[in-house]
């Protein structure tokens, strides 16, 4: 049997009627509120914070990934190091270079070259191009005596706050032999050692070591260049992340409810150097190296936009470098090897190189 629905109620004209109506009115329409703002809160969580990103390491020096490029496509060594290094040479370590690396607690004085042996297969694919090696081990050997992590009690950390050592069970016969084939030699900048950073992946330019490394001075053969030739799985990546998820990652430093990053500046990479993080209470400046480190980017080269449903839109961005005019390897004229020399000398006078602070490569 049908019956009518409880709901619909049919109301008498009377005195009683009416202010039971109104009644009901009020509580229907307290009710909409409440579900238009359950429904504005449900929009919020339901965005999802798209991030198009490049890289993945702090972008300073030499790009792994682009060493490996490069030497697929012919390029030496010594040419290498000259595109990532600007205006160096190659020199000689002194003799009877030792580096103390901390291990665990301990500290271990090691003769250079027994140290770098432990140090170029634990960085770099024993399987990789010969060139692309023979630059590890340059670096590597660089880094080791420009390095003071540990001021006068040790030189480098064992791990990636330096770069990974794991000795002799490390070593392999083609690493080796990468080593021996540029005993000693170190990159130099105006006739001394020269700090030379390294990485994982440019995502097609690298970055200058000042905008990369908060408090780092400007050196001449840190600065960014075009990295054509960088690949690997995350030359470029996507990451998406629902507006709940980033607004709790960002929870020290977002004012309110999460509602979206806003990039101020950007490095010639174009890694992001400033941004604000913008909330329903306001808005908090931060850096790119915080805003990686607290959504768990691979880099600090990224671009926003927000998605809601099937839309997408791009966060704003006050840089004025947009994704499409980004370097990018397919926009790269083919780049022409160094002089086999490795590079330019430094110029008459030049200073001598200076540790830069920041990030460690690795």
């Amino acid at each position: 049997m049908l019956t009518s629905s409880t709901y619909h109620r049919r109301y008498a004209r009377s005195r009683e009627s009416l202010t039971d109506l109104h009644a009901v009115l009020v509580g229907v329409f307290a009710a909409a509120l409440a579900l238009c703002a359950l429904l504005l809160c449900a929009s919020a969580s339901a965005s999802t914070l798209v991030i198009d990103g490049a890289g993945d390491g702090h972008g300073v020096g030499m790009s792994q990934d682009g060493a490996l490029g490069y030497a697929e496509h012919g390029w030496s060594y010594t040419s290498i190091l000259a595109h990532y290094y600007t205006h160096t040479a190659l020199g000689q370590a002194p003799p009877g270079t030792t580096v103390k690396v901390l291990i665990g607690n301990k500290v271990k004085t090691l003769a250079l070259e027994t140290y770098v042996r432990g140090v170029v297969a634990a960085e770099m694919p024993a399987s990789w191009p010969l060139a692309a090696l023979e630059a590890q081990a340059v670096a590597s050997r660089t880094y080791a005596i420009t390095a003071d992590a540990g001021g006068s009690r040790f030189d480098v950390y064992s791990d990636t706050r330096s770069q990974v050592y794991l000795g002799k069970a490390a070593e392999t016969a083609t690493t080796n032999g990468a080593i021996a084939a540029t005993a000693g030699q170190v990159v130099t900048y105006g006739g001394q050692p020269a700090t030379t950073y390294y990485f994982a992946s440019s995502g097609g330019h690298t970055e200058d070591v000042q905008d990369a490394f908060e408090g780092a001075a400007a050196e001449p053969w840190l600065v960014g260049v075009a990295d054509p030739y960088d690949g690997g799985p995350l030359h470029s990546w996507k990451l998406s992340l629902p507006f709940a998820t980033a607004g709790k990652r960002l929870g020290g430093i977002v004012k309110g409810a999460f509602r979206g990053i806003e990039v101020l500046k950007r490095g010639s990479s174009p890694r992001i150097l400033s941004a604000y993080v913008l909330g329903s209470a306001g808005r908090t400046l931060t850096s790119g190296d915080e805003l990686a480190a607290r959504l768990g980017l691979y880099d600090t080269w990224a671009y926003f936009s927000v998605q809601r449903g099937s839309s997408v839109e791009a966060e704003p961005d006050r840089s004025g470098q947009s994704p499409a005019s980004s370097p990018s390897p397919a926009s790269e004229t083919t780049p022409v090897p160094a002089t086999p020399e490795g590079g330019a000398q430094g110029p008459a006078g030049a200073p001598e190189s200076n540790p830069a602070g920041g990030v460690a490569p690795g």
